[in-house]
């Protein structure tokens, strides 16, 4: 059996997917299986998976009816035979010895999540930005001693997970969502023994204007009020609630307020949606202002979130002109 599985789901990804692919396949570590997940793509990339397949023997490809990104990384997940499992999005590619590395640490530790910096591009290739978590790094960690891990980027990919951990907590993606990886990667944080950061630059992230959270979708921020409607139930239901009320509480404020509301805010002013964020956030977390963790937020988004709290919607697009 392979020491890993990496995991990419593939729909309309064409023009990426290669880049992509050979990304993994340049790995330090070479004993892994590399699966693409064809999520019924209309386009040519089921073909272009099957072809792939035929350069290297490390690559499976399993063609399936589309069920959305969650959906199709639950199919890898369920197929995967490695002991670590590996995460990538379609149209990101990773740098060549981040699985290796990753690997390391995890057994070093004896961790259930590795956890790495990543980097965002545009589709130039320039850098827009390095993103580290500021957490104990190269060690072992438990949530419980370190609730502020829960704060760290959601996403699914920048992610090592122990293939024996992650699907014996049942956990799986929502499939064909929104905010899929909100849903998720905080149980899985939850649920860790152990879990460890590196300072290590493992992931290309690829901002691209046709991707899904840069959609112009207006209706589809609703979701986040669904995510969190599934997230904190399941922390009541595993009696964690109260010991993460704060935590939740921040990434509420984060989430819903911050990040969905600018979005709504800088495409229509006017959307009731904005007063219903709000309010969600309001009457969940009534004393959010006094949490503790705001100050992570830095100038510029405590200045959006004032912003947003006053209703000075023409504000919040005055500031991202001003931006460019």
């Amino acid at each position: 059996m392979p020491k890993a599985s990496v995991i990419v789901p593939v729909y309309k990804v064409e023009e990426y997917l290669e880049k992509c692919v050979q990304s993994i396949l340049a790995q330090t570590e070479r004993d892994f299986e590399l699966i693409l997940v064809d999520d019924g793509s209309p386009d040519r990339c089921g073909a272009l998976c099957d072809s792939l397949a035929q350069t290297d023997s490390r690559i499976r490809v399993i063609h399936q009816e589309n069920q959305g990104l969650g959906g199709a990384r639950n199919t890898g997940i369920r197929e995967a035979r490695g002991d670590w499992l590996l995460l990538v999005d379609s149209d990101d590619w990773i740098e060549p010895k981040i699985l290796e590395k990753a690997m390391e640490a995890g057994l070093r530790e004896e961790a259930d999540l590795v956890m790495f910096a990543f980097r965002t591009v545009d589709e130039q290739g320039r850098e827009l930005g390095v993103f580290r978590e500021d957490m104990p790094k190269e060690r072992g960690i438990t949530l419980q001693e370190h609730k502020e891990a829960l704060l760290t980027a959601p996403c699914a990919w920048n992610k090592l997970y122990r293939r024996s951990f992650f699907q014996g907590t049942g956990l799986a993606y929502p499939p064909r969502v929104w905010y899929e990886d909100l849903r998720t990667s905080p149980k899985l944080m939850a649920k860790a023994g152990r879990m460890v950061f590196l300072d290590e630059v493992g992931y290309n992230y690829l901002q691209r204007q046709g991707s899904i959270m840069k959609s112009a979708n207006l209706e589809r921020n609703q979701e986040i009020l669904d995510a969190f409607d599934d997230l904190l139930p399941w922390f009541r239901k595993e009696g964690l609630f109260e010991a993460y009320r704060r935590e939740l509480e921040y990434l509420a404020v984060f989430h819903v307020y911050l990040t969905a509301g600018v979005r709504v805010a800088l495409a229509d002013r006017k959307s009731p949606l904005l007063r219903e964020l709000a309010a969600y956030v309001e009457e969940r977390f009534p004393g959010w202002r006094q949490n503790p963790y705001l100050p992570k937020l830095g100038g510029k988004r405590r200045l959006l979130v004032s912003l947003l709290q006053k209703k000075w919607y023409w504000a919040v697009s005055l500031l991202f002109k001003l931006k460019g």
